[in-house]
């Protein structure tokens, strides 16, 4: 098995990109750095492109590591023969290779092998190999009490035990029905009982298995958990026992084709389908799985790299009923300036003195937005906090933040180590805060997996969601940069090659010697060597810096060729740090970025980048996304009529649609029906989390406090037009 070659096809990617991929990952190289500073040798493969390119040979070594294992267990058994080499050389799947292996692994005590150990195996043969065999007469012989053979029907029964299991073991057979179970097999799931639950479209249900989509596997999956559905897997059965017994009978055993007919109707009912039936349910979780954890991964993308609101003093309030609002007030850095609990909803209802003590506050430090969470209580806080702003003289707005994760948060180690005098529930409150001034800097202290912007994340492979969820964080952080003076030890041990004591030191160094002032100075930090400088030093910041090159993200390998840029058309650093670099494209088109790229001996790609840095350093990204809604006012279910258009803030995407907040007590539907003109495949290829869209009203059921909404011809803002 050549990996390579199977990875190029698969990719679709140019040997020199594949080879030069993994030879950089085997040197230990992180994903962030090989996307953004190895473009040339990856012909610009994407930090997505090389992670799918790890996993997937990942899984194509640990094939050929199992082929080259089952090949010896085999041979030590002095039973390896030319086919099973070829037939191991050709299995392109660890399913494919385990079954291969099946005749010849260590069993338990079975049937069969109990049959074997009476010495009926020359009886199983000869049903195989012999014609018009008289199997009574012939078992006769095999009677003995010495074996605990009593009887002929015992060694009949014993035989037929040793074929059954053979039939079963056939790794040809098991990938036909596995094949055929996939093509053209159902599931099917009925009522446990008839109570009524969230599982009810499921109490009479059965879909193709190609066709389910991935979100029903997982809500099956669950109600039979919860003991609300029976599920079963539906093969067209007499199909598969005929091409068994088909497969097993011929010229050599002519005459025997009915007994052979009633062994590969046990084997198939017995030992095959059930086995087959687990497999082919294992298939659909695991897609479904990861289907999940990859909308959970690109909404938590969403999440994270929402535009931060700057520069504004921000009250957080975590509302709650019996045990009072939190309040906490951060300043424009956030940090904490004062907090407080009030009690403006049930049940005890101190609304007017709520409002004295809030605007008191929100006067004596000029709060700009109260950032609310949306948890329990969050309309009734809304409402309270729309009716207080309308009676001050200040310009204040609010605006609803997610708050999953915040109380996960403020019983945390970190955030008893930010805020030990502070009484636990109130750091939820300042949490919140901090979301809408840098949600990525806040949310990178919070275990992603309590992030509530998936779809059944609690139903998936903890370990795989792990990773994955690991690998977006760290891409996300990466892509911003990280001010290396103000971030803290969560957010630095996101940076690329540094651990999580490395980040702790770094946090430490800046302690005691103060502020960072060159990107040389990393080098002193305990733990962090020259391969973790290597790794890192690209996408840290440091606005202090004299060098305007370390509030960039060009890398420190590549400031000789960035100088030699700047002296070849005409500019100086100076010009870097006061941002006069307007007509850089023009010059570089006069002058040729190929000629640029041959004077100075780097690639084209890397010189782009370059470009692109010294234009703005200290740029963020996220600046250019559309801010969160900012609101003055509150808006009830009731006001709401059909074709009314609203803005609101996309919630949560999940494979059936988004979940979008306009601002009412529970968050509208967009059915992915009702997205777009256009057939779409995934809501996730037109929404994220975070995306600020115009919808329009097109149900509403007061009763179930539910509201559905449409994106369809709907005028958008610039940045959502393309819907």
């Amino acid at each position: 098995m050549n990996i390579n070659e199977i990875l190029i096809k698969e990719f679709k990617l140019k040997e020199y990109q594949i080879e030069n991929a993994i030879k950089l990952i085997d040197e230990g190289n992180t994903i962030p750095f090989i996307a953004r500073y190895r473009k040339e040798m990856t012909g610009e493969m994407s930090d997505t492109q090389l992670r799918d390119l790890f996993e997937r040979l990942t899984y194509l070594r640990n094939l050929e590591s199992r082929k080259e294992d089952i090949m010896r267990l085999i041979d030590e058994q002095g039973k390896l023969t030319e086919e099973i080499e070829k037939s191991l050389e050709k299995a392109k799947t660890l399913q494919e290779a385990e079954d291969i292996y099946a005749p010849y692994k260590q069993k338990k005590r079975t049937r069969a092998t109990i049959a074997k150990e009476r010495g009926l195996e020359p009886l199983a043969l000869m049903l195989l190999l012999s014609k018009n065999i008289d199997l009574e007469k012939e078992a006769f012989a095999f009677v003995n009490e010495e074996n605990d053979v009593l009887d002929i029907q015992t060694a009949i029964e014993g035989a037929k035990d040793i074929v059954a299991e053979q039939m079963s073991d056939d790794a040809d057979i098991r990938k036909y029905i596995r094949e055929y179970g996939l093509n053209h097999g159902l599931i099917s799931s009925k009522a446990k009982n008839e109570e009524d639950s969230v599982y009810k479209m499921y109490y009479d249900f059965s879909e193709s298995i190609k066709d389910i989509l991935p979100h029903r596997t997982l809500a099956i999956n669950r109600g039979e958990k919860e003991d609300f559905l029976s599920v079963k897997i539906v093969l067209d059965d007499q199909t598969m026992i005929d091409e068994i017994a088909k497969r097993y009978t011929g010229a050599q055993n002519e005459g025997n084709e009915n007994i052979l007919f009633e062994i590969a109707q046990d084997s198939y009912k017995r030992l095959i389908f059930p086995s087959i039936e687990r497999e082919l349910r294992n298939h659909l979780t695991e897609i479904a799985q990861e289907r999940a954890i990859k909308v959970f991964g690109q909404n938590l993308n969403g999440l994270l790299l929402q535009p931060p609101i700057k520069e504004q003093v921000v009250m957080g309030f975590d509302p709650a009923f019996r045990t009072g609002c939190k309040i906490a007030i951060v300043d424009k850095n956030g940090k904490l300036l004062d907090f407080t609990t009030v009690y403006p909803t049930e049940p005890q209802n101190k609304i007017e003195e709520s409002k004295k003590i809030l605007k008191n506050m929100i006067n004596k430090y000029n709060v700009d937005i109260i950032s609310i969470g949306n948890g329990t209580a969050s309309r009734e806080s809304e409402r309270f906090v729309a009716e207080m702003i309308s009676e001050m003289d200040r310009n204040v707005s609010y605006v609803i933040v997610n708050e999953a994760g915040a109380s996960v948060y403020s019983a945390s180690k970190l955030a008893n180590e930010e805020h030990p005098d502070i009484n636990v529930s109130i750091r939820g409150a300042i949490s919140i805060a901090r979301r809408l001034q840098d949600p990525m800097a806040e949310l990178v202290k919070i275990d992603p997996k309590s992030i509530g912007v998936g779809q059944y994340q609690h139903d998936v492979n903890e370990k795989r969601l792990t990773e994955v969820l690991d690998g977006v964080v760290e891409d996300s952080v990466n892509k911003i940069g990280v001010d290396v003076n103000t971030a803290s030890y969560s957010l630095l041990e996101h940076v690329a090659g540094i651990s999580s004591s490395v980040a702790k030191n770094i946090v430490i160094y800046r302690d005691e010697n103060g502020e960072f002032n060159d990107i040389n100075d990393l080098k002193n930090v305990k733990r962090l060597g020259p391969a973790a400088f290597k790794q890192s030093a690209g996408f840290i910041r440091i606005p202090e810096s004299n060098n305007p090159l370390d509030n960039t993200g060009v890398h420190p390998e590549s400031y000789e060729a960035c100088l030699g840029l700047l002296d070849k058309l005409g500019y100086s650093l100076n010009d870097v740090k006061n941002g006069n670099l307007e007509d850089i494209d023009s010059r570089v088109k006069k002058y040729g970025i190929s000629k640029l790229s041959d004077e100075l001996k780097s690639g084209e790609a890397t010189l782009k980048d370059i470009i692109d840095e010294i234009k703005k350093p200290g740029r963020d990204i996220r600046d250019s996304g559309i801010k969160p809604v900012l609101r003055t006012d509150i808006m009830k279910l009731e006001d709401l009529e059909n074709d009314m258009i609203l803005t609101g803030t996309v919630r949560n995407v999940v494979d059936f649609g988004a979940f979008i907040d306009i601002g009412i007590k529970n968050d509208g539907l967009v059915h992915i029906s009702q997205i777009s003109k256009k057939r779409i495949k995934n809501v996730s290829d037109v929404l994220t989390v975070g995306d600020i869209v115009n919808v329009r009203v097109i149900g509403i059921d007061l009763e179930k406090g539910k509201v559905s909404l449409s994106l369809k011809n709907v005028p958008q803002n610039k940045e959502t037009e393309a819907i």
